[in-house]
């Protein structure tokens, strides 16, 4: 139903501060900067995008630096994650060593905890093969900066999680894993996401507020259907359709083929 995260978007107060953390640390260069508000950087497809066999599987994300001049606002203090290479992890690990940053192990792969300017938890997992993560490396980022392949997970802070688990299954995601205080679940989709009930969760990590997800489909419409009835929307907007669902998440459905 869902064929690939199109966009993420971060609500930032200070937008050269944040360029700095994302351009300097992370190695991403910008595609597009609209008026000194928002900043967009492009980066590839995960292995879940690649692996859905659509037209639109391998145009990757758009990470999105917003001030909250405008609607959608982007989400607050969200925790996402990017995936890297195990060959390029240690190289992950020097380059923000300055940054204090949280390493976790889960076993099958390795992750490494750090915040932006804006308190956004960014996580970067080290799990993908080689030759992925390297052919992302000329797709959004600067020669000297280890590889990123794509945005693969993100957690959603929810006040109601059979509620919310509800809907995102009949958008089209699997549950994967549940915690074992039963306040959080894991969907595969293509992006994992996860739900959070209010808590606190590696480093301190926070389940994001009125994030802003856009997401690829062949038929926005039915898309809308399946996920209704939504709190607010649906709502034309160029190349699809947008709604908000009870927890203030700002979801844009996109036709693939735009």
């Amino acid at each position: 139903m869902l064929s690939g995260l199109a966009r993420l978007g971060l609500e930032v107060k200070d937008l050269a501060a944040s360029r700095s953390f994302y351009e300097d640390r992370l190695g991403l260069v910008p595609t597009h900067v609209d008026d000194e508000s928002q900043v967009h950087y492009d980066i590839g497809p995960t292995d879940n995008e690649r692996s859905t066999n659509s037209a639109g599987s391998d145009r990757g994300t758009a990470l999105v630096l917003r001030r909250p001049t405008s609607r959608p606002r982007g989400g607050v203090h969200t925790h996402y994650a990017f995936a890297t290479s195990r060959a390029a992890y240690p190289r992950w690990q020097s380059r923000l060593a300055a940054l204090d940053p949280v390493a976790f192990s889960f076993g099958s792969s390795e992750s490494l905890y750090v915040y932006d300017p804006a308190g956004n938890c960014v996580e970067i997992g080290g799990f993908l093969d080689d030759h992925a993560a390297d052919e992302s490396a000329a797709n959004g980022q600067s020669p000297d900066a280890p590889p990123l392949s794509g945005i693969f997970e993100v957690v959603l802070e929810v006040t109601d999680l059979e509620r919310a688990e509800d809907r995102y299954r009949r958008l089209g995601f699997e549950v994967v894993d549940r915690g074992e205080d039963r306040r959080r679940v894991r969907l595969s989709g293509p992006v994992d996401l996860e739900l959070w009930e209010p808590q606190l969760g590696i480093a301190d990590g926070r389940g994001g507020l009125h994030v802003d997800l856009a997401f690829r489909t062949a038929d926005a419409d039915a898309v809308v259907e399946a996920g209704g009835p939504w709190a607010a929307g649906p709502m034309a907007v160029e190349g699809g359709r947008r709604v908000v669902d009870d927890d203030g998440h700002v979801l844009t459905f996109l036709d693939e083929r735009s």
